[in-house]
């Protein structure tokens, strides 16, 4: 595997925005799948295009270095994407958000030789 920059890694900064983000989004998920399940083809609401797109705009510009940013982008608040169309684009942004955490996440040791315990820590320029 590649050793990765440091000039390329997420700051301290950036992984508290994640891991405030992160739950964020999955919650709109859920709500946006719910909508979905019900009514697939209905068009979301202003303000609940406005909303989603605040957290949205705040992940997007978490991952304005990253490669996947190029395939993920905002709700478009005057057509108001369907359900379905919404539920797509959000899972976009998840799985970018998982790509990150996987690319920076990692293990750093197993515990000790007594444990089956893995080890996990944020890599980070900091």
């Amino acid at each position: 595997m590649a050793k990765q920059k440091s000039n390329n890694l997420p700051s301290n900064e950036n992984v508290e925005e994640f891991e405030m983000l992160f739950p964020l989004l999955e919650s709109l998920m859920m709500e946006v799948k719910a909508l979905s399940q019900k009514k697939q083809d209905g068009a979301l609401n202003p303000l609940k295009v406005k909303m989603i797109n605040k957290v949205l705009s705040r992940i997007k510009n978490l991952l304005k270095d990253d490669p996947s940013s190029e395939f993920i982008e905002l709700l478009d608040e005057e057509t108001l994407p369907t359900n379905s169309d919404a539920l797509f684009m959000i899972v976009q942004f998840k799985s970018a958000m998982e790509q990150f955490k996987n690319k920076y996440y990692v293990k750093t040791s197993s515990g000790d030789f007594m444990s089956a315990e893995d080890y996990y820590s944020w890599k980070t320029k900091d």
